[in-house]
C-alpha cells in the first residue's frame, strides 16, 4: 500500500444513508469498526470519548457535528447550545473551536433549510481542505526528510498518532513519511508508545503497518537513548494547538523528546496545518491543558488469551494519580514548523511570515483579522 491517500480515511461521508461514518480508534489495533454518527450526543461522545483524535480530525468531525445538530433543528438556540456542547468535549485542540466558528459564521444570517444545507456544505469542504492541507504538509516535509538521508534509511521518530486516523487522509506528522515511502525512499520510524493511552502503540503503529512501512515500538522512556545513540535523523509530531509565538503543544511527553534531540543536535520537526495556530494566544502559557480521568493512568487495556478486550488495574488500590493529557514545547526547541504553506520558524518572526503569505493568497486581511483563529 504505497498511496494511503487513496486508501485509507478516518471518516467518510456515507450519502446512501446521509450520515458521518468514523473508525472508532478506541477498537483498534485488534478490531477495525465504523461507526455512525447521527445526532449531536453522538458527535460529543466521539470526540470525548476519543473515538477520533488528533486536532484536524476532531475539528472536521465537529463540523459535521453541527451540521447534524441544525438539521435536527435550525433555530438560533440549537445553534449556540450544540456549538457550546460540542467545544465542551476538548479543550485543548484550537482545531475544534476553529471548525466550528467555519461553520457557524457561514450559517449565522440564514435560517431554516437554507442553514441547514450550507452548514453541510461546509463540513464537507472542510473535509476535503483538511485531505489537501495534510497532502501539501507531506510534500514540503519530504525534501527535509530527502536531506537527512545519505543513501542509507533514514530514521524518524515519532511521538502519539499524527497520521491519517488523526485527521481525515494523510496526517500530519507521518504525511512526509508516507510520501518519501510512495517514492521509493527508505525510511523507518521510532514510535513510542505514547502512555497512558498508547496512541503510538494502539494507531501509529498499526496505521504504518497497514501502508507497509517499516516501524518499530519503543518504550517512551527509551527514545532520549536512542536519540544519544545517534539511531534517529529526526524527530517529526504533530501539535494540538501552537501559540502566535511558535510554542508547541503536543501529547504529553513531546517536551522531553524536543530536550533530548536538542542535546544531541537532532533536528526537531512540528508538522502542522495553519488552522493548529492559534494566533490569540500569545505563548504556551496560554493554553489550556487537559486533565483526563486518571483510569487512564492507573489501568491497562489489552486482549487476553481468548481474545477479549479487558482493563486491569496496574497500581495499587490507595494509588492516586494525575493524567495531564498534553505539554508544551517551547519554541526555541523547535528546529522547525512545517505547515500546509510551507516550512517556517517557529517564532513570532517565522509565523507573521506565515500569516502574510496566507494573506496574500487569500487577498484579504491577516489571518488574526479574518477568522482563521
Amino acid at each position: 500500500m504505497n498511496n494511503p491517500s487513496e486508501e485509507l480515511s478516518s471518516l467518510r461521508w456515507n450519502s446512501t444513508r446521509g450520515l458521518v461514518e468514523i473508525i472508532d480508534q478506541t477498537a483498534l489495533p485488534h478490531d477495525v469498526r465504523w461507526v455512525a454518527l447521527d445526532s449531536l450526543d453522538a458527535y460529543c461522545h466521539a470526540i470525548n470519548a476519543m473515538q477520533v483524535r488528533g486536532a484536524p480530525l476532531i475539528g472536521v468531525t465537529a463540523a459535521f457535528g453541527l451540521a447534524q445538530a441544525l438539521a435536527e433543528d435550525a433555530s438560533d438556540f440549537a445553534l449556540r447550545s450544540a456549538y457550546a456542547a460540542l467545544l465542551a468535549t476538548r479543550p485543548t485542540a484550537v482545531n475544534l473551536r476553529w471548525a466550528l466558528d467555519q461553520v457557524s459564521d457561514a450559517v449565522r444570517d440564514l435560517a431554516g433549510s437554507e442553514r441547514v444545507a450550507l452548514a453541510h456544505s461546509k463540513a464537507l469542504a472542510l473535509r476535503e481542505a483538511d485531505i489537501k492541507s495534510c497532502a501539501s504538509i507531506g510534500d514540503h516535509g519530504l525534501g527535509l526528510l530527502r536531506d537527512r538521508g545519505k543513501g542509507d534509511v533514514i530514521n524518524v521518530l515519532t511521538h502519539c498518532n499524527a497520521g491519517w486516523l488523526a485527521t481525515v487522509q494523510w496526517g500530519t506528522a507521518l504525511a512526509p513519511v508516507y510520501k518519501a515511502h510512495a517514492q521509493g525512499l527508505p525510511v523507518h520510524v521510532w514510535v513510542s508508545e505514547t502512555r497512558p493511552r498508547n496512541q503510538g502503540m494502539f494507531l501509529t503503529a498499526w496505521e504504518l503497518q497497514r501502508a507497509g512501512v517499516p516501524c518499530t515500538l519503543v518504550a517512551d522512556n527509551s527514545c532520549g537513548q536512542l536519540i544519544s545513540d545517534g539511531k534517529v535523523d529526526c524527530v517529526i509530531v504533530g501539535s494540538d494547538r501552537t501559540a502566535a509565538n511558535g510554542d508547541v503543544c503536543n501529547k504529553v511527553g513531546t517536551y522531553l523528546k524536543a530536550l533530548a534531540a536538542q542535546a544531541h543536535d537532532v533536528p526537531f520537526y512540528v508538522a502542522l496545518p495553519a488552522s493548529t495556530i492559534d494566533w490569540k494566544c500569545a505563548s504556551g502559557a496560554d493554553i489550556p491543558i487537559e486533565q483526563r480521568d486518571t483510569n487512564e493512568l492507573l489501568h491497562a487495556e489489552g486482549l487476553d488469551n481468548q481474545g477479549v478486550a479487558r482493563s486491569v488495574r496496574m497500581a495499587g488500590p490507595a494509588v492516586v494519580a494525575h493524567n495531564p493529557a498534553f505539554d508544551v514545547t517551547p519554541a526555541q526547541l523547535v528546529t522547525a514548523l512545517i505547515t500546509d504553506q510551507g516550512t517556517f520558524e517557529a517564532s513570532t518572526a517565522g509565523l507573521a511570515d506565515l500569516q502574510q503569505r496566507m494573506s496574500k493568497e487569500a487577498g484579504a486581511a491577516p489571518a488574526s483579522q479574518a477568522g482563521v483563529a
